[in-house]
């Protein structure tokens, strides 16, 4: 009878530990998934900067250290390749493009220009979904490190070496809200010009004196 109930313990406690192990692959598996939505956007992102920075450099060939900026930002998210890496080359990046649309409101020309509005909407579609990519991402890794980090999990953890997640970080203030690309809205209407200064109202004339009576 107390080898019965042995055995039964057993197997509960097999279950509970196979159930955690489980759901906490389940957890880093919905991390990896979550990332490779953000990678796909990256990788989406960093396709549209050669012909952003061609086409800009068409119109403002001499902004060349903005030019730049940009593309050395995009040579290192290519480059990076753990996503710690990506998170901060992509904040770079995001501060060069911001820069660069600072730049280019300084140009008519150009914004008006069929490629660069084209090019203005893959970009706030782009940069939209990278938003809400991070989201599902960092709510991901979140329950990922609560599973791993509360008990009984963190035995299990231990026991299978899962290793806590980072979150998806802005560190950049400049990062911290997405690039605005919006260059179809007109230019703000000159201030009018001052009103001309009225002319000095005329003396009050000398009230001529009444005759004298003889």
């Amino acid at each position: 009878m107390v080898g019965i109930i042995i055995i039964i313990i057993v197997a509960v406690l097999v279950i509970m530990v196979a159930g955690l192990y489980n759901g906490i692959v389940g957890a880093r598996n919905r991390c990896d998934n979550a990332w490779q939505t953000i990678d796909a956007q990256l990788q989406r992102r960093t396709d549209l900067i050669p012909n952003l920075v061609e086409t800009v450099k068409g119109y403002a060939a001499h902004e060349k250290g903005t030019l730049e900026a940009v593309t050395q930002a995009r040579a290192g998210v290519a480059a990076a390749n753990t996503p710690e890496e990506k998170m901060a080359a992509d904040n770079v990046l995001t501060g060069a493009l911001r820069q660069l649309f600072a730049v280019a409101e300084a140009y008519p020309d150009l914004k008006a220009n069929a490629n660069f509005q084209q090019l203005q909407s893959d970009l706030t579609d782009t940069e939209n979904k990278i938003v809400y990519a991070r989201q599902s991402f960092n709510d991901c890794v979140l329950n990922y490190n609560n599973a791993i980090q509360t008990f009984p999990g963190n035995l299990v953890a231990g026991f299978g070496h899962f290793e806590p997640k980072q979150g998806f970080q802005v560190t950049e203030e400049s990062a911290r809200q997405a690039p605005k690309v919006d260059f179809g809205a007109t230019a703000p209407a000159p201030a009018a010009a001052p009103a001309a200064t009225a002319a000095p109202a005329a003396a009050p004339t000398q009230p001529t004196e009444p005759p004298t009576q003889q």
